[in-house]
């Protein structure tokens, strides 16, 4: 009897361990520290060479060595390189705030991108090609995903317990916050991959160019780690104001590029190429626009009928319109207004994409067309392309955009820091790539960011700008992938400095 209730209690055990391990088993999160290696071919700017991925996560550590977050990464190495020290390093993020690396990582810079048509559209079946023009034949190349996008997400402590919303927010979702831990997580992955001594790159689209732009200045001033280059493609602010009559003026630039793609224009504006209308449409803004705002109200009756006319033709828009909106005209209004006798309404990201609202009446679309557009083609690939071609299986969810919200806007410096940046490190140079008709951070902000962001003007032939013939995210339109990594290859090459050329003024 007794020896029946041992092996009872026994049985009962064994059984209630087993459960607990099924359901520890069965508990859906990310592994905190791991890698998969796979091993590649590629035909990349005329030369045929193989390279190696390391998809995995790596902790973020908190001031008392604790793992509180975990990042996925994917790193990109070319095969048979005899000596990293020379081989540049390029950092890349997206941004959002909140937004994964895939859009760089599958449409830009990887070897792999979205099977899309050459404007940019997605074509079923869903998936990856080779990318000929990815820079992997002169960089390697390292997507890093923040906290909750990607795979990436915030730990449990000991007790099985999640941070505060407010302790999250102080930890990682802040423009401080965020460039602190990234900084701290980079230099555990350059000490992993050995990379110190190699010339090192950032590049950062839309918010992703705020986090680069302090990580300059928090990598040389907090981690002792010198950057060659920063990247920001599709630029914002940076903390650098474009308030008032600037931030409504530099709106018209882009207007007339959309309008110039729509074939809104009057017949002699409309003849002109592209390059030739903006340069005329960039000196009215500065010489003529800006002044005229300035006025408001008190400006002359015949000096705003003027300006009135100019603006109307050259966004493509009737007087009245112009004339409705005091010269400030919103870019949701834009958006709706332009096309609205075709019934249709322009992207945001991309105004080359059209969309259709239940109403023509209104002040702004119903959504934006080049987003559905994009996560049509973007979702499928970034799922395939990890688990089938990188091995990285996890039931996971994939975070094309994550729970990052309410971020920490106050305190953005980073403008200024990376003037900073670039004043403490005589090899420091930056770019600007931006997309004519990209409405949410339209080229001529960026320009105007260029233009600001050393007033001295004693840097200016380190700081570059490349324009592009289609939006936001300019790699998708074939011709641009192109001429967009051929423009970041020159970039990293002629940044690199001369044998035995010291960092001196």
């Amino acid at each position: 009897m007794k020896l029946n209730r041992i092996i009872s209690l026994s049985i009962t055990v064994i059984t209630l361990i087993l459960s607990t391990a099924s359901l520890a088993s069965n508990e859906r999160r990310i592994d905190i520290d791991s890698k998969v290696i796979t091993q590649h071919k590629a035909n990349i700017n005329g030369q045929r060479f193989t390279y190696t991925v390391a998809t995995g996560t790596q902790p973020v550590w908190d001031d008392k060595d604790n793992a509180v977050a975990t990042l996925q990464y994917t790193y990109y190495t070319r095969d048979k390189v005899d000596d990293n020290t020379t081989r540049p390093l390029l950092i890349s993020f997206n941004g959002g705030p909140g937004s994964a690396s895939v859009w760089m990582h599958l449409a830009y810079t990887g070897p792999r991108v979205l099977k899309i048509d050459d404007e940019g559209y997605p074509i079923q079946p869903y998936g990856v090609k080779n990318n000929p023009y990815s820079v992997l034949d002169v960089a390697d190349i390292v997507y890093v995903n923040p906290v909750n996008t990607g795979y990436s997400r915030v730990l449990e402590n000991d007790k099985g317990e999640l941070p505060t919303k407010a302790k999250q927010k102080e930890l990682f979702f802040g423009v401080n916050a965020d460039i602190k831990y990234l900084a701290e997580w980079l230099n555990t992955f350059v000490n992993r991959a050995e990379r110190w001594r190699s010339p090192k790159f950032l590049i950062g689209e839309s918010y992703g160019t705020t986090r680069v732009s302090g990580l300059a200045h928090e990598l040389q001033n907090s981690q002792w780690m010198y950057i060659n280059g920063v990247v920001l493609v599709s630029p914002t602010d940076i903390g650098i104001k474009r308030d008032g009559p600037i931030k409504a003026a530099n709106r018209l630039p882009y207007f007339a590029a959309t309008a110039w793609y729509h074939k809104t224009l009057k017949t002699d504006l409309q003849a002109k190429d592209l390059d030739e209308l903006l340069p005329e449409v960039e000196q009215f803004t500065i010489n003529e626009l800006i002044p005229a705002l300035a006025k408001g109200g008190f400006i002359a009756a015949d000096e705003k009928h003027r300006i009135i006319k100019k603006m109307a033709d050259y966004a493509g828009l009737s007087e009245k319109f112009v004339k409705q909106n005091n010269l400030d005209i919103p870019t949701q209004f834009f958006w709706k207004e332009l096309l609205r006798d075709r019934g249709q309404t322009v992207g945001r990201l991309d105004s080359r994409y059209l969309g259709i609202d239940k109403r023509d009446a209104g002040e702004s679309p119903d959504y934006w067309a080049e987003l559905t557009s994009w996560l049509h083609s973007f979702t499928p690939a970034i799922n395939h392309y990890l688990r089938d071609e990188l091995n990285y299986k996890t039931d996971v969810k994939y975070n094309l955009f994550g729970n990052v919200h309410p971020w920490d806007r106050t305190g953005n410096n980073t403008g200024e820091n990376l003037r900073l940046a670039m004043a403490q490190n005589p090899y420091l140079n930056v770019m600007i790539q931006s997309g004519y008709f990209d409405g949410a951070t339209n080229y001529f902000d960026a320009k105007y960011t260029l233009w600001q962001l050393d007033p001295s003007g004693k840097m200016k032939d380190r700081l570059s700008f490349k324009g592009y013939r289609s939006g936001h995210m300019m790699y998708l339109r074939h011709a641009d992938l192109k001429r967009s990594n051929n423009d970041l290859r020159d970039f990293i090459l002629k940044a690199l400095p001369k044998e035995a050329q010291a960092a001196k003024y």
